[in-house]
């Protein structure tokens, strides 16, 4: 049951790759979900990781119809009329044949995803350095707890944890166009911030600040998720990303903030869960 489960899965990717790169091209489909059923791709940087997920897709196809091709080439010319020859494949020929085919997948497949991985990694989505120094960046220390994602924003004193901070509760709202630099803190369990259609997922470890950034090109809402079985509630844990106008989320930002500082309570110990931003520059 499992071989023929991953038989199934192989040519459902199959048929994908040839949607993808054949009758209705993945750029080009109006549908929100399009290629491997994959959420719809807001990030600037997401490509990278669906490229990696449909190459892949491809390799896995291209090994599995030489494998079938093979076995069906072994069936029909050493038929019933064929004298076996048992051996357990411990000759010089079967050995030297499986170590350069195993070698050839290795350096193609697997040498190309690493490289590619890797490269990505350190280039783009751990580059936080790079996004500290943006001039437009917006900082978001994120406080995950359960079963909730507390936000906050500084206000326009540009510190954390002061009187004008932006504080939601399940609710974060950003720019489009603008690298979006998050800090996870957790004081309980383990949670993990998942944006699907960012193609970003990071832990939120209790003792430790973690570090997340994105850059949203489209506007809309996106479902933001726990990507760490953290408790009985879970499963609740549920959170929506906005992403605005820059004009629009400059006046939600300026209207929140008004609203925070007349909130204000300085002896509310539990609403002051807030840090002085951990800069590693």
């Amino acid at each position: 049951m499992h071989t023929i489960a991953r038989v199934v899965r192989t040519w459902t990717r199959a048929a994908a790759v040839a949607a993808a790169f054949g009758v209705a091209p993945a750029w080009a489909a109006p549908s929100p979900e399009s290629g491997y059923g994959l959420p719809r791709d807001v990030s600037e940087y997401g490509h990278h990781i669906d490229w990696l997920i449909e190459v892949t897709a491809v390799f896995t196809t291209i090994l599995f119809v030489i494998m079938v091709i093979w076995m069906l080439w072994a069936c029909l010319k050493h038929d019933e009329k064929h004298t076996a020859e048992y051996d357990h494949g411990e000759s010089k020929h079967s050995v030297k044949t499986a170590l350069v085919l195993s070698a050839v997948i290795f350096f193609i497949v697997d040498g190309n995803l690493f490289y590619n991985s890797t490269t990505d990694t350190f280039r783009v989505f751990w580059n936080h350095d790079s996004v500290e120094t943006h001039p437009q960046a917006v900082k978001i220390e994120v406080n995950a707890h359960q079963w909730a994602w507390d936000a906050r924003y500084a206000g326009p004193d540009g510190k954390f944890n002061t009187k004008d901070d932006i504080i939601t509760l399940n609710d974060i709202r950003v720019p489009v166009g603008v690298p979006v630099l998050l800090q996870l803190v957790s004081p309980d369990v383990i949670h993990s911030f998942y944006l699907p259609n960012l193609r970003i997922k990071q832990d939120a470890m209790p003792g430790m600040v973690n570090r997340l950034w994105f850059q949203a090109k489209q506007t809309g809402e996106f479902e933001i998720g726990c990507a760490q079985h953290c408790g009985v509630n879970h499963y609740k844990m549920k959170g929506m990303l906005t992403v605005l106008s820059p004009e629009e989320f400059k006046a939600w930002a300026a209207d929140q903030s008004a609203i925070g500082a007349r909130g204000y309570d300085p002896k509310d110990a539990e609403a002051h869960w807030g840090w002085d931003w951990h800069s590693r520059n």
